[in-house]
């Protein structure tokens, strides 16, 4: 492959990336979601980086912001929007440094992302990653 005028993915390649990724999943998992948005940010914000006691912002791929489901059915006229949030710069960071795809390093950010969201075990989320 020549890479000679290959660049990092942009903000929006990294969302389509993520839409097809979360697509790939097993309904029953996006289920969990409802409808879903996809943020695409250089890094996470100073709210989260204070929030999450972060040392640096490439302490973190991605986070979940929305109801649980608890929360969704009791407050089914008007529930919390969902929403994954994706850093970019740490993402391309943590693709840099360890083996595999930039699309599985997607899905996987996505998939835990929602399993750790709603309470899924480690073995449960690996089962999704590996596609059962």
């Amino acid at each position: 492959m020549d890479w000679t005028n290959i660049e990092a993915p942009s903000l929006d390649e990294i969302e389509r990336l993520s839409r097809a990724a979360y697509a790939s999943l097993p309904e029953h998992f996006r289920s969990l979601c409802g409808d879903i948005l996809f943020m695409v940010q250089e890094f996470p914000d100073e709210e989260v980086m204070r929030d999450l006691d972060l040392e640096t912002e490439f302490d973190i791929l991605g986070l979940f912001q929305g109801s649980t489901l608890a929360e969704r059915t009791s407050n089914a006229g008007r529930p919390e929007p969902t929403a994954i949030f994706l850093y970019r710069r740490p993402i391309l960071d943590y693709w840099a440094e360890h083996h595999g795809t930039l699309g599985a390093i997607v899905r996987h950010v996505i998939v835990h992302e929602i399993g750790h969201h709603f309470g899924l075990s480690d073995d449960d989320m690996a089962t999704i990653e590996e596609g059962n």
